[in-house]
């Protein structure tokens, strides 16, 4: 029998040894490691060669996206599994598109845990349905540049043009450029609509 060789990523201590413990007892699961953040993660899955990571999406220092753009850019061979409570639809949309092939929900059954390690290990896809219609129903914006995302911090602050200039060192002009183009990804037709998107979808630090 083939082993499965399991990294769990997640910053609760009690999560990763739960899921240690109940994996360890499957005969064809061997967990190799585990990782309370996602520099950790990233670090650990290209030294340990996991053929699966389980991998939370939320987690501090680097989040589940980042490190699964990480592991996935450096060795495509190993596959990582999302597990999430939902947080926004961005952010589980664009973890899959950096190279995730599984998406479950935390609530999972174990059993369905089990059952997308092992296909995802063989090469298949596992998106739970309701994180599928979650992400259909709540369509991911386009990724913002770090200066746009700036901008858009000062913007939910409430900073005028002005203030956004002085504050940046640059033209009223080209803050009306960047607020141009952050309006369009979002797909805010005003300030009042981006701050609302910005704040409900987390685009920004709280």
């Amino acid at each position: 029998m083939k082993q499965i060789r399991v990294l769990i990523a997640d910053d609760h201590a009690i999560v990763r040894m739960g899921l240690a413990s109940l994996l360890s007892a499957e005969a064809d699961l061997e967990v190799v490691g585990e990782a309370e953040d996602g520099e950790v993660a990233a670090s650990k899955a290209l030294a340990l060669k996991p053929d699966v990571v389980v991998m939370d999406l939320v987690m501090p220092k680097k989040d589940g996206t980042a490190a699964t753009a990480e592991i996935v850019a450096q060795n495509p061979g190993i596959k990582v599994l999302l597990l999430t409570t939902f947080g926004t639809a961005d952010g589980i949309a664009h973890a899959l598109d950096a190279g995730a092939t599984g998406a479950l929900m935390k609530c999972a059954e174990f059993t369905e845990l089990v059952d997308a390690i092992r296909k995802i290990a063989n090469g298949g896809r596992v998106v739970a349905p309701e994180i599928a219609q979650f992400i259909e129903q709540n369509p991911p914006v386009q990724r913002l540049t770090p200066r746009q995302t700036e901008i858009l911090e000062s913007l939910v602050r409430g900073l005028t043009n002005e203030d956004i200039a002085k504050q940046f060192s640059i033209r009223q002009g080209s803050v009306k450029f960047h607020l141009t183009a952050i309006f369009e990804k979002l797909g805010a037709a005003n300030r009042a609509e981006a701050v609302s998107i910005a704040l409900r979808k987390h685009l920004i630090k709280n």
